[in-house]
């Protein structure tokens, strides 16, 4: 047994599935039973000690529901936004700490990724009293200081979501900056020499060099921000204190889930709610890598 064992354990046809096995393992157990599961609780009525089968009531319901085409809307502002702002900014400060005469570029670096480092609920806790309606909170007093009368940043959707765009920016432009410089570290320094030869300026350079050189790791940050974006929970649950902002200014669509499945313990609502999350998810990602070619058969 023992020798049949050892036979079986180094054999080189079965040895690269043992070594892949507690991955796949722990993928079915934390990832796909759970989203099986997920996917039957939300054809049920979920109740203390009863589980009822109502078919597709519990997506009926949902698309007839205003609060959730509003928590919908906000996070796909949010998604949008956040592309707009944590992709072109960190891949321009990437390139302006890798270029040659930047100077303290470890210091920089330091600088950008130190809030990744924070944790949420203190950051969020911080602008919430940074950006407080009352006189004394720092943002009033310095618009006063301006001549402009106090402000409900939090109570109105404009400055609302300024507010929250600000908090991801400051948290995760560190953390796109650090991908850019490792897809700038695998771009060969010839291609810039040549180009130089050529009489090519820093503009040219950046747009016909960097940015195609680039195009993987824009199409893997634009991956997860659209994920991230959906999925975005507890800045918001912070920033407001909670999961009840002023009209649902703030709510997002896994906002909207806790609020279904954990303060209102319903648990098939609010599993409806996260397939279609997972189906948006699924849909955007896939959509933006097939435009970006990421499915394209090579010659």
């Amino acid at each position: 047994m023992t020798k049949f064992f050892k036979k079986f354990i180094y054999n080189q046809k079965v040895a690269p599935y043992i070594f892949i096995f507690p991955f796949v393992l722990i993928f079915c157990i934390f990832f796909i039973y759970p989203m099986i599961y997920t996917v039957v609780m939300s054809f049920q009525k979920i109740l203390p000690g009863e589980n009822e089968f109502i078919g597709f009531s519990n997506y009926s319901k949902l698309f007839r529901d205003s609060v959730f085409f509003k928590a919908v809307a906000n996070s796909f502002v949010y998604m949008v936004l956040t592309l707009v702002l944590l992709i072109p900014f960190p891949m321009l400060f990437a390139c302006m700490i890798n270029s040659r005469t930047m100077a303290a570029k470890e210091f920089f670096k330091s600088v950008f990724f130190l809030p990744a480092l924070t944790s949420v609920v203190v950051a969020g806790t911080i602008f919430r009293l940074a950006f407080s309606e009352s006189d004394s909170s720092l943002m009033n007093q310095f618009i006063q200081m301006l001549g402009f009368t106090p402000i409900k940043w939090l109570k109105m959707r404009e400055t609302g979501f300024a507010v929250l765009l600000l908090l991801a920016c400051w948290r995760w432009t560190g953390v796109n900056m650090l991908y850019f410089l490792s897809g700038l570290k695998n771009i060969p320094e010839e291609l810039y020499e040549s180009a130089d030869i050529d009489g090519a300026n820093s503009w040219a350079k950046f747009t016909k060099i960097t940015v195609p050189m680039l195009k993987p790791t824009i199409i893997y940050v634009m991956t997860i921000s659209v994920y991230a974006g959906l999925a975005m929970f507890t800045e918001s649950y912070m920033l407001w204190g909670g999961n009840n902002s002023p009209q649902n200014i703030g709510i997002t669509i896994v906002g909207y889930l806790y609020r279904q499945g954990i303060e209102k313990n319903n648990m098939g609502y609010a599993s409806a709610v996260g397939i279609v999350l997972l189906v948006l998810a699924m849909v955007l990602n896939l959509t933006q890598l097939k435009i970006n070619g990421l499915f394209k058969k090579e010659d």
